[in-house]
């Protein structure tokens, strides 16, 4: 899979990280996500992101672990 992303649709402009890693089944849990944030596990649009409350909107693309996901707006 290499430069092809999985778009996962949201429902509003925007969502914060954490959320969007449960949403796109990149972990498990909330308490997941804020681990693999705080460790620098995850990059947003290529950057490594260490916040949990990073506001994603269309078009960015989220990394963890060699799998990747695009967020897609359904407005």
């Amino acid at each position: 899979m290499s430069d092809i992303h999985d778009a996962v649709p949201i429902r509003d402009e925007s969502i914060r990280l954490g959320q969007f890693l449960k949403l796109a089944n990149l972990i498990e849990s909330g308490a997941e996500a804020k681990e693999v944030i705080a460790d620098g596990l995850v990059s947003v649009n290529g950057d490594v992101e260490v916040r949990r409350g990073r506001q994603l909107r269309d078009g960015d693309v989220v990394e963890i672990g060699g799998m990747t996901a695009r967020v897609s707006s359904q407005s």
